[in-house]
């Protein structure tokens, strides 16, 4: 019986990350450069188009910020159409969105605003209103889903429709009866309550031990599907979906805290989606925290929302109401202007929802290359989660030599895990790199530690031995 033969020893990092089983019939680029020198550290299938996940938003924050400045912000007016007559207005109040998503977002822990409102609406001197509050959301066109997301998704927190008028991080919460398994999974509430909203409820008790269930529906429709399964006999059991109609459901809301001050109201609260522009008067402009600040949350904590609602804001560059071709667009014009060519990428969408979405490691490179020397290369760098310590990355590389070294946008989807940011030397040189894994033989939490050891066999081998 002859021997087995002995396995070969892995020579390099890339040999290590390429040879792997689970690897073999993935597909994979990377591409890691030395920003100081320009040299190239490694590179594989960098110009291969590949789905990036959630390191699509480097693209969109990077876009925003450079186009308007990490001091920009959204702004929200209240406004007023008809006249003010001994405290009597004869029309509607509004509120005209431009995309802001921290109204009533758990992010932004601003809970008094609707109290601020309605002390700015007496300071006008209305005292009653013979109309009705109205949201205009048509600021953005009425396309509230990318037509790229996938069914799985839509309806659910994490894929929203996207409004001029977010509220509430557009999220509803539905908490369920855990019961015996094979039981339904009964609604006990929602929050927001949601005045009309109706349940076709398939979501099963079972032997599970984590969130199966999933939310679908439409915007503006006040029907959601609920299927998938939960954890038995857990009582009361969340899931969260999206809201159907944000800028409706906060007029309402406006128009409740008008009532309770003691303005009386006479129509009921309404929105519209699409509108040619009217003269209004203004009563009060709210502003959002800073574009540096939202792309943090972006970034850190990889908010779709939020990088969708940026997304949609930067077709305003080219024209009204806001479209995600325009967007698209935006981004390419953009970054063609900077010297930085994503001719080929595959753009979709703000987040990288889409698997659709298709983006080279080069591109990255090259887009990362550019915002280190950006005006506003600093907010932009401020924005990326440290391995090991923050946001996406809090287990990416802990316990290793790269801990706190790496700044860098995470991203992961159903066989899908991808990196892109940069590396800080000890002697102060900065590598910057891109890696991308698609359809890999195993868990997504692999991928994750096989890319992690790639990376500080990479820094050993590259960096501590020739240093």
């Amino acid at each position: 019986m002859s021997a087995p033969k002995k396995q070969k020893p892995v020579r390099n990092a890339n040999e290590y990350f390429l040879s792997l089983p689970s690897m073999r019939s993935a597909n994979i680029g990377f591409f890691v450069k030395n920003l100081n020198t320009g040299d190239t550290i490694t590179a594989y299938n960098h110009k291969k188009l590949l789905t990036p996940a959630s390191t699509e938003k480097l693209l969109t924050t990077a876009t925003a910020i450079e186009l308007f400045g990490n001091k920009h912000y959204f702004s929200t007016f209240i406004e007023y159409e008809g006249e003010i007559v001994d405290g009597v207005l004869n029309g509607n109040l509004f509120i005209r969105g431009t995309g802001d998503p921290t109204i009533g977002s758990q992010c932004s822990k601003d809970d008094k605003f609707l109290q601020r409102w309605v002390r700015e609406v007496k300071k006008a001197g209305i005292k009653k209103i013979e109309g009705k509050v109205v949201a205009d959301a048509s600021f953005f066109d009425g396309n509230s889903i990318n037509p790229q997301w996938i069914w799985e998704d839509i309806g659910n927190y994490y894929a929203p429709g996207i409004f001029a008028i977010p509220y509430l991080d557009n999220t509803l919460h539905i908490q369920l009866k855990s019961t015996a398994v094979g039981t339904v999974a009964d609604v006990i509430k929602t929050i927001p309550y949601i005045q009309g909203l109706e349940f076709e409820n398939h979501i099963r008790c079972s032997g599970i031990t984590y969130d199966g269930a999933y939310v679908h529906g439409l915007p503006y429709d006040n029907k959601r599907y609920l299927v998938g399964s939960v954890p038995a006999n857990k009582g009361i059991f969340g899931v969260m979906g999206d809201i159907p109609n944000p800028p409706l459901l906060l007029a309402q809301h406006f128009s409740g805290a008008l009532r309770q001050a003691g303005i009386q109201v006479s129509g009921q609260a309404d929105y519209i989606a699409e509108d040619k522009p009217h003269q209004r008067t203004l009563i009060y402009e709210q502003k959002s925290p800073s574009f540096g600040a939202l792309i943090r949350e972006v970034n850190i904590h990889s908010n779709n929302l939020y990088a969708e609602q940026l997304f949609r804001y930067l077709a305003c560059r080219i024209g009204y109401p806001c479209t995600i071709d325009n967007s698209v667009n935006v981004i390419q014009s953009c970054m063609k202007n900077r010297g930085v060519n994503i001719r080929t990428a595959q753009i979709q969408d703000g987040s990288g929802l889409s698997p659709m979405d298709k983006v080279a490691p080069e591109h990255f490179v090259n887009l990362l290359t550019y915002m280190s020397r950006s005006k506003e290369s600093t907010a932009f760098y401020q924005s990326l989660p440290i391995a090991g310590y923050s946001g996406t990355l809090s287990g990416f590389l802990a316990g290793t030599p790269l801990a706190g070294r790496v700044h860098a946008k995470s991203g992961s989807t159903s066989k899908v895990k991808a990196y892109a940011g940069y590396i800080e030397l000890p002697d102060g040189q900065r590598w910057v790199f891109s890696v991308m894994v698609n359809n890999a033989s195993c868990k997504t939490r692999d991928v994750q530690n096989i890319i992690a050891n790639w990376l500080v066999r990479l820094y050993n081998e590259k960096y501590l031995k020739k240093s």
